[in-house]
């Protein structure tokens, strides 16, 4: 019975030992596993910072143009509306000639970094490219048909910059 008492003391001896070591084991795989499911965590939230980041670089880089666009818009109007007068003397003329030669710099400048005006002219009517701000019945000229520009629209890529301000058929 002494042998088999020892075996049993043994036993429970090293089941004391054991228990608390696989307790142990248990808990670390555990906490190993929560440590794991944090780093992916982790990971996945700096990977999706640093898309949106390099998304927002993109966009900023594509439209970073738009504000200095926007203020040159009206410098481009007036050139055009001084291009309209006319001529009387050959100094004028020539004078007339300097300005054309800007406008035409200035909308190729703005063209290379992808401002261009939006042709709405005899189309059919889109409020996301033009303000109607007159109406007007024309004979031969279905309704809802752009007439008249009275100022341009401009687009920055595939943003409006600007609408234009028209007149539409009836």
């Amino acid at each position: 019975m002494k042998e088999k008492e020892k075996k049993q003391k043994e036993k429970a001896s090293k089941e004391e030992v054991i228990n608390p070591l696989e307790e142990e084991i248990k808990k670390l795989e555990d906490e190993v596993a929560r440590l794991k499911n944090d780093y992916a965590r982790a990971y996945a939230d700096t990977e999706n910072t640093r898309k949106r980041l390099i998304q927002e670089a993109e966009t900023n880089k594509k439209y970073r143009i738009q504000s200095f666009a926007l203020e040159i818009l009206p410098v481009l109007d007036n050139l055009e509306r001084a291009l309209m007068q006319k001529t009387t003397t050959e100094e004028s003329a020539n004078f007339k000639k300097g300005l054309e030669m800007i406008y035409t710099q200035l909308v190729t400048a703005l063209k290379n970094e992808g401002v261009e005006e939006i042709d709405v002219l005899n189309k059919p009517y889109d409020a996301a490219n033009a303000q109607a701000i007159m109406v007007e019945k024309k004979e031969g000229v279905e309704p809802n048909i752009v007439i008249e520009v009275l100022q341009k629209g401009y687009k920055l890529k595939d943003r409006i910059l600007r609408a234009g301000m028209v007149k539409v058929s009836e």
